[in-house]
């Protein structure tokens, strides 16, 4: 029978293989964390290897990804369909063991990590979701909604603004059911951290309002163990293990240095470490007692079965409830979505409003928030600027949970958390912040949509029409590189019946984020006819034809200089030029129409001029060589939103002359 220090070895051998395999890999954090993994995974963690998506599942997050080797192996070895040929082709393309844990790569992989501070950030997201459906869906004696959120992380995760961000709010909603282990080890890739990283971790977490457990030994079972145990009993504070632990513990001649941070162990120590820790099989052999003492199967089994008795009382008791939670748990949107959203967007049109697409959206927000439970919205401290709540919404205070929640100036922080609310199901995040502060959070927009996660953001005060604040809260590149994000949809709509189409699009795209690009001043509006509104969803579309025959140039306008380019259509027809107006609240979707659309609305061989306050260079592809940008490629300035659109020549008689320059 295989010993507790057998099962914490099989990780040893099977990081240290797989790197010097791939002669690629971080194999000191898998070595250094074995112990505290077996603790957690065989004696705590509530899982089933046959069901990854079960509901009730705690989660494990490993936020130190470069470890990931250590992720792989207790995934395989706990029974997951992760067989040993895919540990063997660690790093290499398609390998379901990529560099990093990848979402929807290896079944159990929970998030996406290895941008450091993310995977904490994300475990808060996490186990705050559990915290807010608890508190929807538990009735007494009926606790559906029960489970923990587990993380690694180490001095690098430690040192990263955003777990700053985001476990500063842990502490402050009182995260009970989060508990975290810090691999205290003193080293990252530049060596021994003594020369940059000071801080007193245990006071600062403490000053958070976590429950801290400091200088456990993370080579010693029963310490480990105890120290897991006294973190459950404390329910009103996240927990912190801090672990003091050797990186590369098992490898004689380079554990407890950087040497093993970032690359293999070469031949030689692997054969040495196999010595030192009486590991006697060949590489990517694992003794069946080992197997045995690792497998999750059975008791993971017994776990949900347990859990599905408890759900078929609670459906029993509260049928309602009970199919609402599957749905929300399943991503489905409600019965009656189309036909409410159509009515919605309907009476919009019919309103006729003259508003900023900011207000615009808190107008969706407000319509869609009684057929959408499932909505957690939020906003960085600007929730009275971007207009993200609603009085049907009631407030995080505190402890106290609800479904809007005041991050405080916190862009990333929201960012990641919001990532892993999504992750965990159940709840539908948006957050808000100024358009230009989304730099801030860009590698959390980013890692939501290489994570295919639905998470909206509402980006308000979208461009020099801001104002007075000046160049440093108006974005010039903003838009446009929001843009370019793989798989990430932005929408920058005229009005509010392009706005509430948006929002619509945004909550039905179930497997990519959305960006909402919003106006601060009021824009005009323009009546659209049923078959325009359906066109919007397809991201471009013609809102006003020429007149008279066929046009001699395509106006394309984003936001709120949709209305520049109506203008500059009739300031055109007075000069015999017949222009036709399009749309394009969305490149993104537009770009992933039929050929025979994009040239419907774009008439190959017709001269095109862009209209959007923001840089030039993005719209070549649509206007060519042959055509013309009206925009703006210099930072702003602080004035009056009205006077600098004139100053940066954003009038009918700068659009006009332009397009007399390419004709």
């Amino acid at each position: 029978m295989a010993t507790r220090q057998d099962l914490a070895n099989a990780i040893r051998a099977l990081s240290m293989d797989a790197v010097q395999k791939a002669n690629s890999g971080h194999p000191g954090a898998p070595m250094g964390m074995a112990e505290i993994a077996e603790v957690v995974w065989n004696h705590h963690l509530q899982h089933n290897p046959s069901n990854p998506n079960w509901a009730n599942r705690d989660r494990f997050i490993l936020s130190n990804g470069h470890g990931s080797m250590l992720i792989y192996s207790l995934l395989h070895l706990t029974g997951y369909d992760l067989p040993m040929d895919e540990i063997k082709t660690f790093r290499q393309l398609h390998s379901k063991c990529a560099g990093h844990p990848e979402y929807g790569y290896a079944p159990g992989v929970e998030t996406t990590t290895g941008p450091l501070g993310q995977g904490i950030s994300n475990a808060v997201g996490f186990a705050m979701a559990e915290k807010l459906l608890a508190n929807q869906f538990n009735k007494p004696n009926h606790k559906i909604v029960d489970h923990h959120t587990y993380v690694f992380l180490g001095d690098g995760c430690m040192m990263e603004g955003v777990s700053h961000e985001a476990c500063a709010l842990a502490g402050t909603w009182g995260l009970g059911n989060l508990i975290a282990f810090w691999d205290d080890n003193g080293i990252s890739i530049d060596g021994h951290i003594e020369g940059w990283y000071t801080d007193d971790t245990a006071k600062r977490f403490e000053s958070y309002g976590w429950h801290v457990i400091p200088n456990v030994d993370g080579h010693d079972f029963e310490a480990i163990n105890k120290a897991v145990e006294a973190a459950k009993k404390v329910t009103d504070k996240p927990s912190l293990i801090c672990c003091k632990t050797i990186i590369g513990k098992g490898s004689p001649n380079k554990s407890g240095s950087h040497d093993c941070h970032g690359s293999a162990l070469g031949d030689a120590e692997v054969a040495a470490t196999r010595e030192a820790i009486g590991w006697k099989h060949d590489p990517f052999v694992i003794p069946e007692d080992v197997y045995a003492g690792w497998s999750a199967k059975d008791k993971g089994a017994k776990a949900e079965a347990a859990w599905n008795e408890k759900f078929a009382s609670y459906e029993k008791e509260f049928p309602d409830l009970a199919a609402e939670f599957k749905r929300r748990m399943k991503g489905d949107l409600p019965k009656n979505w189309k036909s409410s959203t159509d009515a919605m967007i309907k009476s919009v049109n019919e309103k006729a409003e003259v508003l900023a697409t900011r207000k615009a959206s808190q107008n969706a927000i407000a319509a869609l928030a009684p057929i959408l439970p499932e909505f957690v919205g939020g906003s960085a401290d600007l929730t009275g600027s971007n207009l993200t709540s609603c009085s049907s919404f009631q407030h995080v205070s505190g402890k106290v949970p609800g479904n809007y929640i005041s991050y405080g100036v916190r862009e990333f922080g929201m960012a990641a958390i919001m990532n892993g609310m999504a992750l965990h199901g159940g709840v539908l995040p948006f957050g808000g912040t100024f358009h230009m502060f989304s730099d801030y959070m860009k590698n959390g927009m980013r890692m939501a949509a290489l994570m295919k996660q639905r998470v909206i953001y509402v980006l308000t005060h979208d461009s020099i029409g801001q104002g007075e604040d000046g160049p440093t809260h108006q974005p010039i590149e903003t838009t446009a590189g929001l843009r370019y994000i793989p798989r990430m949809d932005v929408w920058r709509p005229a009005d509010s019946t392009e706005t509430a189409v948006a929002w619509v699009v945004a909550v039905e795209s179930i497997h990519n984020p959305t960006s909402l690009v919003l106006s601060r001043q009021n824009t005009s509006f323009t009546k659209r006819t049923d078959a325009q509104i359906d066109l919007i969803r397809k991201g471009a579309y013609v809102l006003a034809e020429a007149e008279g025959g066929k046009a001699d140039v395509i106006l394309i306008a984003t936001g709120s200089e949709v209305d520049l380019a109506l203008k500059s259509q009739a300031a055109l027809k007075e000069q015999n030029i017949k222009a036709r107006v399009v749309s394009m609240p969305s490149t993104n979707v537009f770009d992933r129409q039929d050929q025979a659309y994009q040239d419907s609305v774009l008439t190959p061989g017709v001269k095109r001029v862009s209209i959007e306050a923001g840089v030039t260079d993005f719209w070549r592809k649509y206007i060519g060589l042959d055509g013309a940008a009206v925009g703006i490629d210099t930072f702003g300035e602080s004035a009056p939103g009205g006077a600098l659109f004139k100053h940066f020549g954003f009038t009918v008689e700068n659009v006009v002359s332009t397009v007399k320059s390419i004709l």
